[in-house]
């Protein structure tokens, strides 16, 4: 087996210089995943820190995902599994973790105050969504309401991992593997990676620049359920050109193996990983092999309707430059929570009650890794889903590395982490604190206490109104024989347009334009006021009304937001885009996500995007590149935080407001003094943020911070929390300028 597919992170030999890695475009949470441990593993890295990306679809993280973050947080990698929707670096470096939660604060009062949480929107470059509170928001984070048992765990004998006959009390309809493929048995087609999800784990495709010298097996047949299975691993040594492969085990129904063969790779070995692959300069010396002699056999050994079963089956495709359409994945079929995987070794002693991999060997055994795969798949096969989500394998797992950890935990080894092992537990085991900046002296009931004073919130609606009219803007005068077709591209050149009305109420003719995005109505106006347009000098503008007169200074600190600063936001990008970034990127060093938005209704890729970038000055150097004369593309820097996207793109018509000016009465002396009393929720965002920038500034080094705010519910509806999170020395040595 290849050391990739373990996901265990090791380091390199001491005094072995690393290979670069080649600057990719990384879209998937697959290869993000692979980036990460490759970066987790670099020997300079000393201080804990966290991504820049996160795998939570739309920036949301529930409730349960932040309890993952806390409790990993405190106990490590060795004792819980790795938080699902984001990574942290060398927790094992981390000093204290604290958790300040605004109440009855939420997202919308974060961006109505946005000026307000000067330090908070300066200092914290990781900000996601939160769903609204529940009427415990602290229990729920903490995983004091987890009162499901998962199994007596505790009662199993150390060293020891049950086998497919254990029991263990679950929820079959929460398993994922339940909810993928529903609880009665499948057959062998329904278990096939579909096209698009090879495409998502970077199989290798017919047609993909990246498999352009990859060799196809020619199997084309019609698969039934009784089409052929054979079990394929393979391993791989490291070459001057990358990983490349020592030898290949195809192992057919029964349990034969038909080809075993070790390849002598065409470029410079570097280092054999023996460990893994149990391949040695003396084994690999005398061969003759080559990758072009297994290609030939392995296509005249397949029947046209074959299939291939292997554990990370992508991997050896890529090691082999094979292209083979019809194939059961192993680490995918046995589904695990949060797009994670089991190990094969796991599932070898947990469903088939097997040892492979044994440490008394030198390396894998690649006929036993094949054999086993197709075990495993003749398993699912026979027994069907439900019986597979009757081991409870998760749970399991988490029982496994907890023993795994052994020494690492001799201060806490008589305790034993389960899955609803609250927060407050894993402090308790570790000695470490939790503190919580409340308003309230209980932590119990966050929302609806006796002695928490509730701040009124925005609706929905005006909130979304305000951004609306952000990105609205108003341009005249226009000739009454002006080329409307010609106006509306030109307008449209900078962003996708909701809606452009002709104003004809004025003397001479005006356009009022809604875009999509704050982003091409700002670059509208500073590409076009004041300039000609067929003969007439115009002016570029939005509409002034009471959520607009704050406009400019507000356009100016979204800008210099610390989650905004890497990000640049193009228009008048073509569906291949994408693909020619690809083929020129050495020209954007330190690009860390291409983001696409699509239609919500044709699923389409719209015509523009946002390119985020590791540093601000990667972003601009980017920008000028994609604005000149090869790419000719219009851009600038991004305003709006991309966990704001998907709520944004959300607003329902009926909710706009026509943008124009609303006049409402002036309120009297007496309510203005009262607007502007300490309970004002204005007051509260500033106070708040003064408070917790004096707090963060006496926090040591190597502190991981969370700013909560919950969310809130009121009569009106319930109204979305937002979280900010940094690690705080990396905070400090990234983010300029911070100021309370």
């Amino acid at each position: 087996m290849d050391p990739e597919r373990e996901r265990t992170g090791r380091h390199l030999k001491k005094g072995r210089k690393r290979r670069r890695a080649r600057n990719t475009l990384v879209g998937a949470a697959e290869a993000r995943r692979a980036r990460w441990d490759l970066e987790e593993r670099q020997p300079e890295a000393k201080k804990a820190r966290l991504s820049t990306i996160l795998f939570a679809e739309n920036c949301e993280v529930t409730h349960d995902q932040l309890c993952e973050l806390l409790k990993y947080a405190v106990l490590g990698k060795s004792s819980v599994p790795k938080p699902s929707w984001c990574q942290l670096f060398h927790q094992n470096h981390l000093n204290n973790v604290v958790v300040f939660v605004l109440q009855g604060m939420s997202q919308l009062h974060f961006y109505r105050f946005y000026l307000e949480f000067g330090f908070l929107r300066k200092a914290f470059r990781h900000k996601f969504r939160l769903p609204p509170p529940s009427s415990n928001f602290l229990a729920d984070i903490t995983g004091l309401q987890k009162k499901q048992i998962m199994g007596d765990l505790s009662k199993m004998v150390e060293g020891s991992l049950p086998s497919a006959g254990s029991q263990v009390s679950i929820n079959l309809q929460n398993d994922p593997i339940i909810q993928k493929y529903g609880s009665k048995k499948v057959g062998l087609t329904r278990c096939l990676l579909t096209k698009e999800e090879m495409k998502t784990f970077h199989f290798p495709l017919q047609g993909f620049p990246d498999c352009e010298n990859f060799v196809p097996t020619k199997c084309n047949g019609s698969i039934t359920d009784n089409s052929p299975l054979f079990g394929l691993d393979c391993e791989m040594c490291l070459t001057s050109k990358g990983r490349e492969l020592t030898r290949i085990s195809l192992v057919a129904e029964g349990g034969c193996c038909v080809m075993d063969e070790l390849v002598k790779p065409d470029n410079k070995i570097l280092d054999y990983l023996t460990s893994f692959s149990g391949i040695t300069k003396k084994i690999l010396n005398p061969v003759t092999t080559k990758l072009k002699d297994v290609q030939r056999h392995l296509k005249a050994l397949l029947p046209p309707d074959a299939v291939l079963v292997g554990h990370s089956l992508d991997l050896d495709l890529r090691a082999l430059k094979m292209i083979h359409p019809y194939v059961i994945d192993t680490s995918l079929l046995y589904v695990r929570e949060q797009g994670r995987r089991f190990k094969l070794k796991f599932l070898a002693k947990a469903v088939l009650g097997k040892d492979i991999q044994c440490p008394d060997r030198l390396g894998h055994d690649a006929t036993e890794d094949a054999r086993t795969t197709l075990e495993l798949a003749r398993y699912f096969l026979k027994y069907g889903p439900r019986k597979i989500a009757e081991l409870n394998l998760e749970a399991l797992a988490s029982r496994q590395e907890l023993l795994a950890a052994g020494q690492e935990l001799r201060n806490t080894a008589e305790i034993v982490y389960q899955p609803n092992t609250s927060v407050l537990e894993c402090l308790d085991l570790m000695g470490q604190k939790l503190l919580f900046l409340t308003q309230e002296a209980e932590t119990s009931e966050l929302c609806s206490a006796r002695n928490c004073q509730t701040i009124k919130c925005l609706s929905n609606k005006e909130m979304r109104i305000k951004w609306t009219e952000m990105s609205t803007i108003y341009a005249g005068p226009f000739s009454k024989t002006c080329n409307l077709r010609a106006l509306k591209r030109l307008f449209k050149s900078f962003g996708s347009i909701r809606s452009m009305t002709l104003v004809l109420e004025t003397h001479q003719p005006h356009l009022c334009i809604q875009y999509e995005v704050l982003e091409a109505a700002q670059l509208a106006i500073e590409s076009l006021d004041g300039i000609l347009v067929e003969g007439a000098c115009i002016k570029v503008q939005r509409p002034v009304t009471e959520l607009t007169l704050d406009c400019n200074t507000l356009v100016n600190e979204l800008e210099q937001d610390s989650e905004n600063r890497g990000t640049i936001y193009l228009s008048g990008v073509s569906e291949t885009f994408k693909e020619h970034l690809l083929q020129q990127s050495n020209l954007f060093l330190g690009l860390e996500a291409v983001i696409l938005p699509k239609d919500l209704k044709s699923g389409k890729q719209k015509r523009y995007c946002f390119l985020k970038f590791k540093t601000f000055g990667s972003a601009q150097r980017a920008l000028n590149i994609l604005k000149g004369k090869d790419w000719k593309l219009k851009g600038r820097h991004a305003l709006t935080p991309r966990h704001l996207h998907a709520w944004l793109r959300g607003l329902p018509p009926e909710s706009r407001r026509p943008p124009g000016v609303r006049v409402i009465p002036p309120p009297s002396e007496q309510q203005a003094l009262q607007a502007l009393k300490v309970d004002h929720p204005k007051i509260a965002a500033w106070r708040w943020g003064r408070k917790i920038g004096k707090l963060y500034h006496s926090l040591g080094p190597g502190t991981l911070c969370l700013i909560l705010l919950p969310g809130t519910k009121s009569t009106h509806g319930s109204f979305s929390g937002l979280g900010l999170m940094g690690i705080k020395d990396e905070e400090e040595s990234t983010t300029p300028n911070m100021c309370s």
